[in-house]
């Protein structure tokens, strides 16, 4: 195809449009291509894909151009547009969807016109916007929306220019503002800017009527008391609330404004509207009820008391499971499901230091954290922590329950005995379980994003709100198994010929706590749940994370003493593990000796019983040993 080079500084002067477009054959366009065309208004070159240079200078001496459009062209670098030398008010250029060009420069658009303009640069390649690039414009809008491989404005790219009034930086990946050069910002748009995670300083923003972001903890910067300067104005203003509703509110009578206010507080105020109406800045998205402006704990003694609950979880957890596994007596099914359950727990505890750290470190300044934490990888892992934590401990707690009813009803049936064998392989279905709903969120369906305690809280899609609703179903079901099974323990304790009505009380007691506290636990797990699931919170975030602290780990807390660390069997090994560090030593001889008399009593009553006792008495009596040995481990273990 044959090289096509444009030069128009022949035509008349009477133009006033010129247009070029869908052109194919137009590969450049030469220096003074315009020159000195003094009537002509508008300039369109669109849709010249092999349009490739434009020469220094082809835009010259046009004194009446109002509208210079280059989209979707082939060049390489910004257009010269330094010699327009424009007269018109409000002229505009358009350069769009130039995927080559990667920079503007400094001094980009210098001496492009003489009055305000607007500059529309969108959908383009631009990678970088240079210090002092819009050097020497009054600026009434830039838009640099679409440029979706911009990462970087220098500092000083607005130096020395007056504006923008209008900043639009929509779907972008600018990761900062510029600090200088915001002052004269009226509207601010940063929608689909997900890299924009800080703002620069609400002081910036002298003149900011609205603002439409991406985030909204953005908008939580902005809903702050107004600066010393403006308490004093408001402060007067109050003052003459009275004479303002009482006196004429005339456009521009500023002579009783004056006699009021300093020149420089007087910008506070919108004229248009008069003198008993402030300017009020519009932000969007609001914060939510998912997203309240706040700190990760919103109240003060939440902070004290959730480093005493992770620290309590954490210790404790880590007692019982080290306690365990060093001990020398042989791993039992109860042993085995206790030690699973510690760890669960002990998750949950490192999620709470998680969320404790995080908000001691952003504490009064969240806002700006806000973005970084909630997107980042921090908060991925509190939130796969609570979720594996939460759904391995209500899972193990539901095993454990179901082995002592299994235990206690076939006491007569060794043969159907849970074996350690059988307990691993149920387990591993509890990982596996716990660890799929953990990752999830992770890859899509549903995500930890939503809040800042990073629970799984977003149903955007079908699949998400059906996740949240199979978690609720589960905690749900797994409450009312518990339940039913230690009702089942319990009527069978009763029986008179089995065990002492006294001791019927105490453990009807200490199941009753073992329920409460699974109760307490999974009461703000189906809160959260119906709350993200219908799109209607039932409470607040705030209120929230009162039963995030106080409640949701409770049984993190409490297992490991309920379980463990209050039972003899533990104790005993407690004290065995330190007389092996040279502690404690008398202590632990008194434990040996308890449990070699206990060994030798059992074998000389059952040798007893084996010589005088008929065939059914016999049965009857190994029946009530073993079932009477069952439940007493049941409480002394499970209470």
């Amino acid at each position: 195809m044959k090289k096509l080079s444009l030069e128009l500084s022949v035509l008349p002067n009477t133009i006033f449009k010129n247009e070029i477009s869908q052109s194919d054959s137009l590969e450049r366009m030469e220096a003074n291509a315009f020159d000195s065309l003094l009537n002509l208004s508008e300039i369109l070159i669109q849709n010249t894909k092999n349009l490739v240079y434009i020469g220094p200078g082809a835009f010259t001496n046009l004194p009446r151009l109002k509208y210079l459009s280059i989209c979707n062209t082939g060049i390489q670098k910004l257009p010269d547009v330094t010699k327009i030398f424009s007269a018109e008010f409000n002229f505009i250029l358009e350069i769009c969807d130039n995927l080559h060009i990667t920079t503007i420069p400094g001094n980009a658009f210098q001496g492009m016109n003489n009055e305000s303009a607007t500059l529309k640069l969108y959908g383009n390649g631009f990678e970088e916007i240079q210090s002092h690039a819009f050097n020497g414009t009054t600026l009434i809008s830039l838009e640099l929306k679409e440029n979706k491989n911009l990462r970087k404005m220098h500092n000083d790219a607005l130096r020395g220019a007056t504006g923008p009034n209008v900043l639009d930086i929509s779907s972008t990946k600018l990761e900062a503002l510029p600090s200088y050069g915001l002052e004269s910002i009226q509207v601010l748009i940063a929608t689909s800017s997900y890299s924009l995670k800080k703002l620069p300083p609400r002081e910036k923003f002298v003149s900011l009527l609205e603002a439409t972001l991406t985030y909204p903890s953005h908008c939580c910067a902005f809903i702050n008391l107004p600066t010393k300067d403006q308490n004093i104005s408001l402060f007067i203003f109050e003052n003459f609330s009275k004479q303002c509703e009482s006196t004429a509110r005339k456009p521009n009578n500023e002579t009783f404004y004056s006699a009021i206010f300093a020149e420089s507080e007087l910008s506070i105020w919108d004229y248009d509207y008069g003198f008993c109406s402030p300017k009020i800045l519009r932000c969007a998205p609001e914060p939510d009820a998912f997203n309240p402006c706040e700190d990760i704990m919103g109240y003060d003694f939440l902070r004290v008391l959730i480093w005493l609950i992770n620290l309590l979880a954490i210790v404790g957890n880590f007692t019982v499971l080290f306690v365990l596994l060093t001990s020398h007596y042989k791993m039992t099914v109860p042993r085995f499901l206790m030690c699973n359950l510690s760890f669960a727990d002990f998750c949950m505890g490192l999620y709470l230091l998680l969320i404790a750290s995080v908000d001691s470190k952003t504490k009064g300044q969240y806002h700006n954290h806000a973005i970084d934490w909630q997107t980042g990888s921090g908060c991925s892992a509190a939130g796969f922590f609570t979720v594996f934590a939460s759904e391995l401990s209500v899972y193990t707690l539901t095993v454990i329950t179901l082995e002592r009813w299994h235990t206690i009803t076939y006491a007569m049936q060794l043969d159907r005995k849970l074996q350690l064998r059988h307990a691993v392989l149920i387990m591993f279905g509890g990982w596996l379980f716990s660890t799929i709903f953990a990752v999830l969120p992770l890859v899509g369906i549903s995500n930890y994003m939503k809040v800042s305690i990073c629970l799984p809280m977003d149903i955007e899609t079908t699949l998400s709100q059906a996740y949240i609703l199979i978690i609720l179903v589960i905690n749900v079901a797994a409450f009312i198994i518990i339940c039913a099974c230690y009702i089942k323990i319990y009527f069978a304790v009763q029986n008179p010929e089995l065990v002492a009505a006294n001791k019927d009380t105490k453990i009807a007691k200490k199941m009753a706590i073992l329920i409460f506290t699974d109760f307490t636990c999974m009461a703000p797990i189906s809160f959260f749940a119906i709350s993200a699931a219908f799109k209607v919170p039932l409470i607040t975030v705030t209120n929230s994370k009162i039963l995030l602290v106080l409640f949701y780990p409770v049984n993190s807390c409490a297992n490991p003493f309920l379980y463990a660390i209050f039972t003899k069997a533990f104790r005993r090994d407690f004290f065995l593990l330190l007389s092996k560090f040279g502690y404690c030593k008398n202590r632990a001889e008194l434990y040996r000796m308890e449990n070699f008399s206990a060994y030798t009593s059992n074998c000389k009553n059952s040798s007893h019983g084996a010589n005088k006792a008929p065939q059914n008495t016999l049965k009857l009596s190994t029946f009530k040993c073993q079932y009477t040995t069952v439940l007493e481990e049941t409480c002394s273990k499970g209470c």
